[in-house]
């Protein structure tokens, strides 16, 4: 078994012997879109493949709180922030924007990129090798404000 999803199991238990249900809930929303996956694949599900579920639904959240908070619910804007906040804290550490940019200059000197019309090239490169430390909003923000 993954070690996030022991993890996931644990603070599950965590939650309900503290009776913190909104916890609760979010982890066993997560717990059931993984068991989804995982009945519908067939396949047990690793902690790359976890990541990138929770990451999935962090922009779901992120998407959401933004529609709230346009349409002054402030109430369930909250709710989604401390909703993502939970989640946030199974992912691996995220890299700083200079660890970001010093990876995105090596890249960028490798390839011999020089205009914006590159992008794409860098942005391939440059995702595959910050997978799960760095969102990919992020690294483009980087990118377009390092070749322009």
């Amino acid at each position: 078994m993954s070690e996030i999803k022991m993890k996931l199991q644990n603070d599950l238990k965590n939650a309900m012997k503290t009776q913190d249900t909104f916890m609760r809930d979010v982890i066993r929303f997560l717990m059931s879109a993984l068991k989804q996956i995982e009945v519908d694949e067939r396949k047990e599900l690793s902690d790359a493949d976890i990541i990138k579920i929770i990451q999935k639904s962090l922009k779901q959240r992120d998407d959401a709180s933004l529609a709230f908070k346009e349409a002054g619910r402030m109430d369930l804007y909250e709710k989604e922030m401390k909703e993502a906040s939970i989640l946030k804290a199974y992912l691996p550490e995220q890299l700083s924007d200079e660890a970001l940019r010093a990876i995105l200059s090596k890249h960028i000197q490798a390839l011999g990129l020089s205009n914006m019309k590159e992008i794409g090239k860098l942005m391939g490169a440059v995702l595959s090798e910050c997978e799960g430390v760095a969102d990919g909003k992020r690294i483009n923000a980087i990118a377009k404000e390092l070749l322009a």
